[in-house]
């Protein structure tokens, strides 16, 4: 017999169901186990069994050591302590169950305050509910033909009453009954749309119609967003009778009464109709209806008739003056004519306002270039037309229609490229717009200036279906939208029209560029659009391809200086040698190229080198003729360095010089000069990442160069000469000026110009100046010594 201490009992009983259950099992064993009879447990076993039962943690490998010790669950039956019999039959006391209570104001003040950000979506969802009911008629009626006899049409009308502030909106939908009104309306969250779809999902016929809208069951309270009472009349073909569901903004409670008046009966579907709030009037005004049909709902796949007041010009006669009367009679010669003048009458009738079908529905091989131009132009309200359109359908895992298009210019200025949030992509699902404003969500903010359309039967939306929510699905089609926006691009840089790219790249090319550095994922589409003038092409634009296609067998690397314009670039005395080789090199002359340049770091396994930094390799190296010079040179670079002191890293013999005697190159994995150029101006007064990201300069000699030589024998004669000292300071001031740097006293640098200048210039032009004594000396002794004298010709053989 197993004997539980009175504190193992007590354990068990708090332990929770789980624990409760195996301790009542325990209680149970039989008296005849054998592994059972006779065992003596001590004190301390018997709270290790408790704490081994009651810990979770450890409960899984003490249960298989009791299993084996004792044959529990064997089916024996042995003989417990009385004490632990009486507490293990105990039963726990029953749980009590409660219903979710909501304060129903409360719920419906959080739907219609908190749920949708622009009041203006009401209309909407209103159209939306009534598309979904058109929806379940027309494929209801497929199978029951009588249900659409006595209203074949199928639309939707809607009357703005401005005098009134009243909305109506009618729709000759399916409709509904008395049961189906306190179902629909009277639940919160419970959308028909989704009851019904479930049931097509059921059925056996299923799959026959999938645009239905509705999702959540509270789009019909967007109502109160804007009218403080709601009144819905409703006629089912189910039901002989139509009734009234009436509720008000601030009330928890609803009415439905049966409609019995005459004048209000509609043969089927449903009319919802607004009183609106003081505020909110101005939405009854026919103009604004209908511009937010064509906004919201201009795809939806019925009629939306708006109500609007017309005119037709005709022509009346003009009562003739008096006066001109009598003129008229004196004159029985003139014939009388008629006046007439041209009004405009007045007239209210209802106007189909949407009226522009979603040509992304059809087949792209259906649709001409004309048509994608037209839609193009009235979509989004431009005047020219698009470079290229991108019409195509995914299907898969997931599923979507789109059109895409390449604007032919930047709407918002070149230079505007960190705009992140733009209306260049209207999301739809089912027809029904949902939102333009997305912040990069479909689109990267390097590829924002794409505009287009997307229309899909899933999405991720939140329930006021008004935000686009993160999730796997939009990041699969964020991928194929921007695939199919690259091929677009890369079609037109295809294009037999040359013109059309360079027109896209002088509006759009900062934003490829940008996409270098935001978006490593996609260099290898990037790298192909982009465009850079070369030191063999400085009037028209060549692509990296064209660049690898002209490079020599040699060569090793694609090669690129920065600077701010093609001028500086090409003058840079670090191109000399460069050039002489008859190797191309890239000009990057616009902020955003050095940066994006370096984002790329290769293409086509030829990496990016900057000619203007150390370490430059161009493949020519002489190992004999590298000893020679810095064995006749070394000590001379040791001692210019030594003047230079901090203001370089290093000295050394240079390997891309020809004419210029000396140049400034950027550390390694420091700034060039045109990147600190940069820097310096948007620092913002703060020169401490300056200071930090500068890096090594490295002043580089050409030994070749005059200059240099007289530098040399200047070291080997006598090292501390003062003219020597200050033409290295001249030198490097130079070198840092022409290899881009600015220089940090542009005066002292001056001062020294002018100074050399002086010495240079002296006496060139003019004679020196003498003595005041000297010239009266002068002027005397060729008075006393020297006198003039005539002498006339003589004639010789008749000549003179």
């Amino acid at each position: 017999m197993i004997r539980l201490s009175k504190r193992s009992v007590s354990t068990l009983l708090r332990a929770g169901d789980r624990s409760f259950r195996f301790a009542a099992a325990a209680s149970s064993i039989s008296r005849s186990s054998p592994s059972a009879t006779g065992v003596k447990r001590s004190g301390t076993e018997s709270r290790w069994y408790s704490s081994s039962l009651t810990n979770g943690t450890k409960s899984t490998g003490s249960l298989a050591h009791l299993n084996m010790q004792t044959n529990w669950f064997m089916g024996h039956r042995n003989e417990s302590s009385a004490a632990a019999s009486d507490s293990s039959s105990q039963a726990p006391p029953p749980a009590e169950k409660f219903e979710y209570q909501a304060e129903v104001s409360r719920l419906m003040d959080l739907i219609v305050n908190s749920l949708y950000s622009n009041k203006e979506v009401f209309l909407r969802e209103l159209i939306s509910n009534a598309s979904d009911a058109l929806d379940k008629l027309r494929y209801l009626s497929v199978t029951d033909s009588e249900i659409a006899k006595d209203t074949p049409n199928l639309d939707i009308r809607i009357y703005a009453d401005k005098e009134n502030g009243i909305i109506t909106l009618t729709d000759s939908g399916i409709g509904m009954t008395r049961q189906e009104l306190v179902d629909c309306l009277g639940t919160i969250a419970q959308s028909g749309t989704a009851k019904f779809m479930k049931a097509l999902k059921d059925s056996k016929d299923a799959g026959g119609d999938n645009n239905l809208i509705g999702q959540f069951g509270v789009g019909f309270y967007s109502a109160f967003l804007v009218a403080d009472r709601v009144i819905v009349s409703t006629k089912s073909p189910k039901s002989d009778k139509q009734y009234v569901w009436e509720g008000e903004a601030n009330s928890s409670s609803f009415t439905i009464q049966e409609d019995t008046d005459p004048q209000s009966l509609i043969p089927r579907g449903t009319r919802i109709t607004l009183h609106l709030k003081q505020d909110a009037k101005n939405f009854a005004d026919p103009e604004r209806i209908q511009k937010l049909v064509k906004n919201y709902s201009q795809f939806v796949s019925f009629p939306i008739y708006t109500w609007q007041e017309k005119g037709i010009t005709k022509e009346v006669e003009v009562e003739d003056d008096p006066t001109e009367t009598k003129k008229d009679d004196q004159d029985d010669q003139t014939e009388k004519k008629k006046k007439t003048k041209k009004v405009v009458e007045r007239y209210w009738d209802w106007e189909l306002t949407n009226e522009t079908q979603p040509i992304w529905l059809r087949n792209p091989k259906e649709v001409t270039t004309q048509e994608y131009n037209e839609f193009y132009r009235k979509a989004f309200n431009e005047y020219l037309d698009p470079l290229a359109s991108s019409h195509f359908t995914t299907e898969g895992e997931v599923e979507f229609r789109s059109i895409l298009y390449v604007p032919p210019v930047s709407p918002t200025g070149k230079d505007d490229i960190v705009n992140q949030k733009t209306k260049n992509i209207r999301l739809y699902v089912k027809r029904v717009f949902i939102s333009d404003d997305f912040d990069g969500e479909l689109f990267p903010r390097y590829l924002s200036f794409v505009k287009g359309v997307v229309d899909s039967h899933d999405l991720p939306l939140n329930v006021s279906r008004e935000i686009l929510q993160e999730s796997r699905i939009v990041r699969i089609m964020k991928k194929r939208l921007m695939r199919k926006a690259f091929d677009m691009i890369l079609g037109i840089s295809l294009s037999e029209n040359r013109g059309d790219y360079e027109n896209f790249w002088d509006n759009f090319g900062k934003h490829l560029k940008l996409g270098c550095i935001e978006d490593r994922e996609n260099h290898k589409r990037i790298a192909p659009l982009l465009r850079f003038f070369s030191s063999q092409s400085e009037n028209d634009m060549i692509s990296l391809d064209e660049y690898v296609e002209n490079m020599k067998p040699e060569q090793k690397a694609i090669y690129y200086i920065a600077s701010d314009s093609i001028t500086s670039a090409k003058n840079a005395p670090f191109l000399e040698k460069i050039l002489e080789k008859g190797l191309e090199v890239l000009y990057l002359v616009e902020p955003i190229d050095e940066v994006a340049v370096q984002s790329l770091k290769a293409y086509k396994d030829k990496d990016f080198v900057d000619i203007s930094k150390e370490d430059l390799d161009l493949g020519d190296k002489n190992e004999e003729k590298e000893a020679a010079v810095k064995k006749e040179f070394g000590q001379t670079c040791d001692w210019i360095k030594k003047r230079l002191g901090d203001k370089v890293a290093n000295v050394q013999i240079s390997s891309r010089l020809s004419s210029s005697p000396c140049v400034l190159v950027s550390g390694k994995f420091g700034w060039s000069a045109n990147m600190e150029r940069l820097m310096k101006a948007q620092s913002a007064g703060d020169t401490t990442s300056l200071e930090f990201m500068k890096g090594r300069r490295v002043f580089e000699i050409n030994p070749d160069h005059s200059i240099i030589k007289n530098i040399n024998a200047a070291y080997k004669s006598n090292p501390n000469d003062e003219d020597a000292m200050k033409a290295i300071d001249l030198m490097y001031d130079a070198a840092l000026v022409s290899s881009g740097f600015t220089p940090e006293n542009p005066a002292e640098l001056g001062g020294k110009i002018y100074e050399m200048m002086g010495i240079a210039l002296s006496a060139k032009w003019s004679s020196p100046e003498v003595q005041p004594q000297q010239q009266e000396m002068a002027h005397s002794h060729s008075e006393d010594t020297f006198e003039a004298e005539v002498v006339e010709p003589v004639e010789v053989d008749g000549k003179k």
